[in-house]
C-alpha cells in the first residue's frame, strides 16, 4: 500500500491554510499547517513531510530565509507562495532553494499540479532516474572538481566545499550530462527550473554567472562555461566521470 503524502502549508493567513488543507485533502494529501517559522520547525520535527508550501511574507523570519535554511539541512521540496510577481523576486525564491513558485492569487488546482510535478522530480532524483543525472553514481568528477549529488554541493580541486541552490544544481547537471554541447537559453531555463519559464532570458544569464563564480575556486569567474554569442552556452570540460566515493 502506498504511504500517504504529507504536505506542510506555511502561511500566516489562517483562512488560506484552512482552504488549502481542505482542497488538498481531496487529492489524498495529508496536510499540516503552520503560521510562522517556529511552528514550521515544530511540524517538521513531528512529521515526516514530503513537501512544504511556503509563503514568502511571514512574520519574523520570512519565507526566503526559511527556504534557504531548509535547503541547508535537507533536500525537502519547497514550493513558494508569493504575491510578488517580478522576475527578480521569482529568481530570488529559486536561488534560495525553492523548487517552484506560485504567484498569488492562484488557482488551487494549479498548485496541486505543481505539487505533483515537484514530487515526481524529487522522486526521480532520489532513485537516480532524473533526466539531468549524467550517471548513477553519487559523485561526478570533471576537471578536478567533484559534484556530490546527495548533498548537492561541489568540491573544488583544492578541497573547498561549495553549496549549490536547486537551480544551480540542475543547471550543472544539465551541462554534465552532455559536456561541450551548445544549449540555448530556453533549453537551460527549462532544465534548470524544472519547467518552462515565462521570464526574461536575463534570468538564465544571472544563474550562469552565479554558477561560474562557484566554479572559479578563486576571485575570478570560471571559464568552464563558454558563452556563444547569440546562441547560448557550452560547458567546456575535457572529461566527465562518475564514481561512488569522494577522492581522498
Amino acid at each position: 500500500m502506498t504511504p500517504p503524502t504529507h504536505i506542510l502549508i506555511v502561511d500566516d493567513d489562517a483562512d488560506i491554510t484552512s482552504l488549502l488543507s481542505d482542497y488538498l485533502a481531496r487529492f489524498n494529501f495529508v496536510t499540516h499547517t503552520a503560521h510562522d517559522s517556529h511552528a514550521m520547525w515544530e511540524q517538521l520535527a513531528l512529521h515526516n513531510m514530503d513537501l512544504v508550501v511556503l509563503d514568502v511574507m511571514l512574520p519574523g523570519v520570512d519565507g526566503l530565509e526559511l527556504s534557504r535554511q531548509i535547503r541547508q539541512r535537507s533536500a525537502l521540496p519547497v514550493i513558494m507562495l508569493t504575491a510578488r510577481s517580478s522576475t527578480y523576486d521569482r529568481i530570488m525564491g529559486l536561488e534560495n532553494g525553492a523548487d517552484d513558485y506560485v504567484s498569488k492569487p492562484f488557482e488551487p488546482r494549479e498548485l496541486v499540479a505543481r505539487i505533483h510535478t515537484v514530487l515526481r522530480r524529487a522522486s526521480g532524483a532520489q532513485d537516480g532516474t532524473s533526466a539531468t543525472n549524467p550517471a548513477r553514481s553519487d559523485v561526478v568528477c570533471f576537471d578536478g572538481w567533484e559534484l556530490h549529488r546527495d548533498d548537492r554541493c561541489l568540491r573544488s580541486p583544492t578541497g573547498l566545499v561549495v553549496a549549490l541552490s536547486n537551480a544551480e544544481f540542475r543547471l550543472l547537471n544539465t551541462f554534465l550530462q552532455t559536456p561541450r554541447r551548445l544549449f540555448s537559453r530556453d533549453q537551460l531555463m527549462e532544465q534548470a527550473r524544472g519547467r518552462a519559464m515565462d521570464a526574461f532570458e536575463r534570468s538564465i544569464d544571472l544563474l550562469v554567472s552565479r554558477l561560474r563564480q562557484k566554479l572559479a575556486d578563486g576571485p575570478e569567474e570560471s571559464h568552464m562555461i563558454k558563452t556563444v554569442r547569440g546562441a547560448g552556452y557550452m560547458f567546456n570540460v575535457q572529461s566527465v566521470q562518475g564514481r561512488s566515493l569522494w577522492r581522498t
